[in-house]
């Protein structure tokens, strides 16, 4: 049972003249089969923690510990990490000119698997994941993300999640932008990748809409870089309606602060 866990994390963002602290001491536990929605008003931290666990290198880890089946995370590289089983969907997936969406599949299924996938099972297996996510065959053949609408590069994303099939899904705020039939497409794409029951998900969002679809387990509220309550469906519910106005006081405090 794979499972990623995050005690006591600190992270600062750096740039040329200054370092300023996002994350400010984050517990959280994800086991495979578990799904976590992760909200929270913006500037709340919660990009941060998935580039951070990604090992983007604009984010400095201060202090706690993240492991991945009870393995250093922030000793890997990032390939390391993606290798590991850890994979992060964005929520500004970049292009990649010159490369085409299968070369780039492939290259990245044989690093994950260990070995270059046999061509026609490949080709076979990748023609029915895109299938399933409404993608034209053709964008095969186009470089990556190049082009591509909104919808087009999530459903990519996507794409990658299903063919790669990672421990730990963390999706960085996959349905913005899309429209409903965009979400409904890329949450069926979640919802299968899910049904083994062998990987967790941490699903980051505004928004309360892309969990009529995806169901979570557990909801839990980020505010001044830190989790502040969690619960149930139910409290996503309450987000729902009243919005982040309890919430409004911890933000403002740390500005203060």
């Amino acid at each position: 049972m794979a499972t990623l866990e995050i005690k006591d994390l600190h992270v600062s963002v750096t740039t040329d003249e200054t370092s300023k602290e996002i994350l400010k001491g984050v517990d959280l536990t994800i086991k495979a089969g578990e799904t976590h929605a992760i909200m929270g008003p913006n500037g709340s931290g919660k990009s941060t923690l998935s580039y951070a666990i990604a090992g983007h290198p604009k984010y400095r880890i201060t202090s706690g510990t993240v492991t991945l089946d009870g393995e250093d995370v922030l000793e890997m590289s990032v390939d390391e990490r993606a290798r590991a089983g850890l994979f992060l969907a964005m929520q500004y997936p970049v292009e990649v000119p010159g490369v085409s969406m299968s070369n780039f599949l492939r290259t990245a299924a044989t690093a994950v698997r260990g070995e270059a996938p046999a061509l026609r099972h490949w080709v076979k297996e990748v023609k029915g994941a895109m299938a399933d996510l409404d993608i034209d065959p053709a964008f095969a053949e186009r470089s990556v993300n190049e082009g591509f609408s909104g919808g087009e590069k999530k459903r990519h994303e996507i794409l990658q999640l299903g063919l790669l099939k990672p421990k730990i899904a963390i999706l960085d705020e996959t349905d913005s932008g899309l429209d409903v039939d965009a979400l409904r497409v890329v949450s069926e794409g979640v919802n299968k990748f899910k049904e083994s029951g062998e990987a967790g998900v941490m699903l980051i969002t505004h928004y309360t809409r892309i969990l009529k679809y995806i169901q979570p387990d557990f909801v839990h509220v980020f505010a001044n870089g830190r989790i502040v309550e969690s619960g149930g469906r139910e409290l996503a519910d309450q987000l729902e309606e009243h919005g982040y106005v309890k919430y409004a006081g911890v933000q403002e405090a740390a500005k203060v602060g």
